[in-house]
């Protein structure tokens, strides 16, 4: 990895980026599956750490938050008793936070959909948002929410929820097909939350942004994750593409820029030059 010409090292942190699998990456470039797997763990590190010191303290009027799954190893139904006390392997949920303003997204937590992964979730997000003031929050109807908000933020916030409804199909030609949302439920859960923004309709529409372009989230394949390292390493790469380096459709600049975080738009080489001020 240490000897490999820069612009090999970006053209396949390019093809990671859009949806590539690490050995369709190891086909298209020449480059060996393990340099690949190396190149990945180290660049997303780096971006874990630039997240944490770039996108903090920014300012938002509102947040949604929501939960994707994916799983590392096997899917929790084919663990063994071993294997079901490390919480490495088996169902993951990916929980991100998104600025439906600027469509940032400042932090995301990996670990198990229970309570404890759910509160420190939400002592992340008050630790971006330190200094910002009340904002208003968006979630499902996830019930580890309502306590993981109220150790949290306390009364400090306008919180709701947004509760679908599904009907109930278990026909088997159907298995694969999103159930039917029969009723959508506004409830507020704290202060007072302007109803027009009570929506988690962004965050949901980056859940399918990251099944296309993060390769070992995409359904009924063999490119899942084998070791947590490397998936969280694999949605940090992800989060600063789509942050600093994308521009946005709608936007015209990238999130970041739109958040006035930075004033331009990050390129390949300032990632692997360590150049982040």
């Amino acid at each position: 990895m240490n000897v490999t010409p820069k612009e090999k090292q970006i053209q396949v942190l390019k093809a990671l980026v859009e949806g590539n699998s690490i050995r369709s990456t190891e086909r298209m470039t020449g480059v060996h599956r393990d340099t690949i797997m190396r190149l990945l763990v180290r660049i997303g590190n780096k971006c874990q750490k630039v997240m944490d010191k770039r996108l903090r303290e920014f300012h938002c009027k509102r947040i949604q938050a929501d939960e994707i799954w994916t799983f590392v190893g096997k899917k929790e139904s084919q663990l063994n008793k071993r294997e079901r006390l490390n919480s490495d392997f088996g169902d993951q949920y990916i929980f991100v936070a998104l600025d439906p303003d600027t469509k940032l997204i400042p932090l995301f937590v990996v670990g198990k959909r229970n309570r404890r992964t759910t509160t420190r979730f939400m002592r992340a997000l008050q630790h971006k948002l330190n200094g910002n003031g009340r904002i208003q929050l968006t979630t499902d109807g996830f019930n580890s929410y309502l306590p993981a908000v109220e150790e949290t933020f306390g009364a400090d916030i306008d919180f709701a929820q947004l509760i679908k409804i599904f009907a109930a199909d278990c026909v088997e030609a159907r298995r694969y097909a999103p159930p039917k949302v029969t009723e959508v439920l506004s409830k507020v859960i704290t202060g007072n939350p302007d109803h027009k923004h009570v929506s988690t309709s962004y965050v949901e529409r980056q859940n399918l942004t990251m099944r296309m372009h993060i390769r070992r989230l995409t359904r009924l394949t063999n490119g899942f994750s084998k070791k947590l390292e490397n998936l969280k390493a694999a949605l940090s790469l992800h989060f600063i593409h789509y942050n600093f380096m994308r521009i946005h459709s709608t936007l015209r600049v990238t999130p970041a820029m739109e958040a006035g975080i930075t004033d331009h738009i990050w390129g390949w080489d300032k990632l692997l030059a360590h150049k982040f001020n």
